[in-house]
């Protein structure tokens, strides 16, 4: 059930209506509070002390055509701001990839930009129904007025700053950083400080199960899912794991003897969706980052630097992971294990990170380069055996690419130079952990 909370919650992020919403709705009560203090003489325009007296003090006609400018001129720049941000994401799909639409459409700050001019505009909306002449039993909330002259000069400033995030946030290092910021916390939060319980040598391959629903799947809940299993003596093998996409009927999981309930109790712990999430899936931003590279190497980008880039990020996320562990996915109860799920390995995650680089990379020195640059500082601070064998396979394949594709003698000698600088600093490595 906790997985399934957050998985809505992260559903709510990518709302790009919810915050403008929660906005709009706090300038109309505001504007109500507004007026209703006018109204009960608590605060307002007082005309036997105008010595005292701040803010608005004209008459009706002139709060109509303050109220109606406000409420016109917001609502145009609110019509202009929705332009640009679309503008944006459409330039940002074009060049970094759709997937990073969610990035932009998650950005708090464009939420609460178009929920600011919305808001004054509602808000100049509710105080401008209340405004009546003489004809009309003459009635100027002079303290709403000064609220809206107020969140005029707000929305003006906010539309300064708007600009000058957007032009900001569309840059590619802009984009890069963030993705790699989401990547680190994924780390921080996917690994471990001590390593897991090992999984049992065999998986049970008993009672099939297969929830109804299907689509992408956003969360599990392995804790309920270890407590039913415990309590029903079975050991549960998962089949599926974050980020995977589950036909419908599909066998998600096998379980060791058959129990009645056990579809129903597995659809429970487990979160489907329209698209993949990134609550529990650690390789989501590093497609994210990977999809940002293959991009930029494409003959009509033609941008090795962005790829570069990227790789660095990449190799941050790899010495961050190198003083934790990675979890093996088997969840114990009382000292045995009653769920067996598949999770992201080591070699797994190298694998999301370089593949689609180095194969779309054609030759270009530049990023060949760059990638043995990451792995000999990922090999520089890594200490794990398993670890250091497997970002040697990577830089190997480095090295078997630039033989294949780099037809310049001294660029190929450059891209060997560092290679045998990797296998120094790795074979340094394996002696400290000897």
């Amino acid at each position: 059930m906790r997985a399934r909370v957050r998985a809505w919650i992260e559903f709510l992020g990518d709302q790009f209506w919810l915050r403008p919403a929660l906005v709009v709705l706090a300038c109309i009560g505001l504007a109500q509070v507004a007026v209703w203090l006018e109204t009960a003489r608590i605060a307002g325009y007082d005309p036997s002390s105008p010595d005292t007296n701040w803010g608005w003090a004209g008459g009706a006609e002139g709060a109509r055509a303050l109220l109606s400018a406000v409420a016109s001129s917001t609502i145009g720049v609110a019509g202009t701001t929705f332009s640009i941000t679309i503008a944006a994401l459409t330039l940002a799909s074009n060049q970094m990839g759709p997937r990073l639409l969610r990035n932009f459409v998650r950005d708090a700050r464009n939420q609460l930009v178009l929920g600011i001019f919305l808001g004054t505009f509602a808000y100049a909306l509710m105080v401008l129904r209340t405004v009546r002449t003489v004809e009309e039993d003459t009635f100027v909330p002079h303290l709403a007025i000064s609220g809206a002259v107020l969140l005029a000069l707000v929305s003006l400033g906010t539309l300064v700053w708007f600009v000058h995030h957007v032009a900001t946030s569309i840059n590619v290092e802009t984009v890069v950083d963030a993705v790699h910021r989401d990547l680190c916390a994924a780390v921080e939060a996917r690994t471990r400080d001590e390593a897991d319980v090992q999984p049992p040598a065999e998986a049970p391959h008993g009672a099939p199960v297969a929830p109804a629903d299907g689509g992408y799947l956003q969360a599990v809940d392995t804790e309920s899912l270890a407590d039913w299993a415990h309590e029903h003596r079975v050991v549960l093998a998962l089949r599926v794991r974050p980020g995977d996409f589950v036909p419908r009927g599909f066998p998600v999981a096998f379980l060791s003897a058959g129990v009645e309930d056990a579809a129903e109790a597995v659809a429970r712990s487990l979160t489907f969706g329209r698209r993949p999430a990134a609550l529990q899936d650690l390789e989501y931003s590093v497609r994210q980052l990977v999809e940002i590279a293959v991009r930029a190497l494409s003959p009509g980008i033609n941008d090795p630097m962005t790829a570069g880039s990227v790789l660095d990020h990449l190799g941050d996320a790899l010495c961050r992971i190198a003083p934790r562990h990675l979890p093996t996915g088997a969840v114990a109860r009382e000292g045995r294990v009653v769920l067996v799920h598949p999770v992201t390995d080591y070699d797994g995650l190298c694998n999301a990170m370089f593949h689609m680089i180095r194969q779309n990379a054609a030759g270009s020195v530049h990023v060949l380069a760059r990638m043995l640059d990451v792995l000999t500082r990922a090999a520089e601070v890594e200490r794990l055996t398993s670890r250091l064998s497997e970002l040697g396979r990577h830089a190997d394949l480095v090295l078997a690419a630039a033989r294949r594709d780099v037809a310049d003698p001294s660029d190929l000698t450059d891209l060997e130079e560092r290679h045998a600088r990797f296998v120094r600093v790795r074979t340094g490595a394996g002696r400290s952990i000897g």
